[in-house]
């Protein structure tokens, strides 16, 4: 189990306190001695506190006055708005997967969006997998349903339902993870030649996807602020029949950024008018660092027209191979699809993650993961912030696993690149999200690996070398 910084005893209730309303901003808190009395902590543990909360915006330091609230602060973010083509081209796929997947140490690994060796659950996941093993015995051989486990099917159900999400779960298919069950949503909706409109930046797997389909892509520009330029989507639509959308909305794979609910509800309304099938990747809604999970574009669905799929690989381990899809109202045409591509997923997968759905442990163990991601995300936000040229800019995450940061355009990015690979300091360039050249100077950082002081010490070397390679 990960052992809290003992300064949270008291930076939690803080934070409860500013996003609940009840500390305003400009309002004083307690100074470090009262804190200290009241919580029994050593002067270092509450300066620590007091540093952590002002590295997260919430608070601020007045020399000789004390700390105070800042309130949540609206960041002076950057917007770029960019017309982008619908057009599908070759892509280096080797480079391109490298670059998302490859890793050397743990230190040095920024690229890969799966947790780290250290924040698995080896001993949960083990553990549950040997009583699984002694429970079923040789019925882990014999082929599942291919739509999947009934009693996990019904599960997921309930737990999306505890969210505010209604889900039929005979409308639910158990798929081998998230990018089959992404391939069975498109092939249910689209064929070859089709459009269909993906947020920019996009991740590799997703663009990998969609031309190994032969669609045409059109990209849409993600906004820090709202999540989405709705405004251009329509203008597309006028212009284009639009088949589907794939979207993140919560925590956007590589930007971190969070849909509006009402930006949410405004692209179902022109699903609605426009007739297009949404499909809602719903991958990281429970990496959530604030109060309460997001909302789904799905929870606001009331004609049937968005598609949602998840996996599990984020949240235990990227092994396990056990996705999802609710198909809804493209069940017929999806269930035939899955079939397809594979007779059953495995057994002992989706007999581990029921048992683990079950219980308390899977829930305990987000509790916990949540925690260290929000904790890593902070730390190395700090250095990046610090350690970079002025004019960078990196994105603040509210959950996830991704930090999108964007250097200023007199930047060598080939020579920054190459220091990079030389001392194996692996980012994902901002290429690889994209069909275009938009995203040349920018980069994805992952911080779901442990964040030690080797880390540290390689962000702030990457941040000098940016400097210097300033013309």
């Amino acid at each position: 189990m990960m052992k809290p910084y003992k300064y949270e005893i008291f930076t939690a209730e803080i934070e409860r306190q500013i996003y609940n309303g009840i500390l305003q901003e400009n309002d004083k808190l307690p100074s470090i001695r009262d804190i200290k009395e009241k919580y029994k902590l050593s002067t270092s543990s509450v300066q620590s506190g007091f540093e952590y909360l002002m590295i997260k915006g919430l608070i601020r330091s007045n020399p000789r006055s004390g700390y105070f609230v800042t309130g949540i602060q609206e960041e002076n973010i950057p917007e770029v708005k960019t017309k982008l083509p619908a057009v599908v081209r070759d892509e280096v796929f080797m480079k391109n997967m490298m670059l998302t997947s490859k890793r050397t140490s743990e230190f040095s690994s920024f690229n890969t969006a799966v947790p780290g060796d250290l924040l698995i659950p080896q001993k949960l996941i083990l553990r549950t997998m040997q009583e699984v093993i002694r429970e079923k015995g040789a019925s882990l051989l014999r082929y599942y349903p291919p739509n999947g486990l009934e009693l996990l099917r019904k599960q997921i159900a309930k737990q999306m339902g505890a969210y505010g999400c209604i889900l039929n779960p005979d409308e639910i298919i158990i798929t081998d993870g998230a990018l089959q069950a992404l391939t069975i949503a498109l092939k249910s909706v689209t064929k070859g030649g089709d459009v269909v409109a993906v947020e920019s930046p996009c991740v590799f797997s997703v663009l990998e996807v969609l031309a190994h389909l032969e669609l045409k892509v059109i990209e849409i520009p993600v906004h820090y602020k709202t999540g989405f330029d709705t405004e251009y989507l329509k203008t597309i639509c006028g212009e284009n029949k639009i088949c589907a959308l794939v979207t993140t909305p919560n925590f956007h794979n590589p930007t971190g950024v969070v849909m509006k609910d009402g930006t949410k509800k405004e692209i179902l309304s022109m699903a609605e008018t426009y007739q297009f099938c949404i499909i809602e990747n719903d991958m990281y809604s429970d990496l959530y660092f604030e109060e309460q999970r997001p909302q789904s574009i799905k929870s606001f669905d009331k004609k049937g027209i968005v598609m949602m799929y998840s996996s599990f690989s984020k949240t235990l381990a990227p092994g396990i191979r056990l996705g999802w899809l609710y198909a809804g109202s493209f069940y017929a045409k999806s269930e035939r699809v899955r079939f397809a591509l594979g007779r059953t997923v495995s057994p002992i997968y989706q007999e581990l993650v029921l048992k683990l759905l079950q219980g308390s442990s899977y829930e305990r163990h987000l509790r916990l993961f949540r925690k260290k991601l929000s904790q890593q995300a902070v730390q190395v936000l700090e250095v990046l912030r610090n350690s970079f040229p002025e004019g960078s800019y990196f994105h603040r995450p509210r959950g996830g696993y991704s930090i999108w940061g964007q250097l200023p355009q007199n930047t060598d990015m080939e020579r920054f690149y190459q220091y990079c690979e030389k001392h194996q300091i692996l980012f994902t360039p901002g290429s690889t999200f994209s069909f275009t050249d938009k995203y040349y100077f920018y980069f994805r950082i992952i911080f779901s690996e442990r964040i030690a002081s080797e880390s540290i010490v390689l962000l702030k070397d990457a941040g000098k070398k940016a400097k210097e390679l300033q013309f």
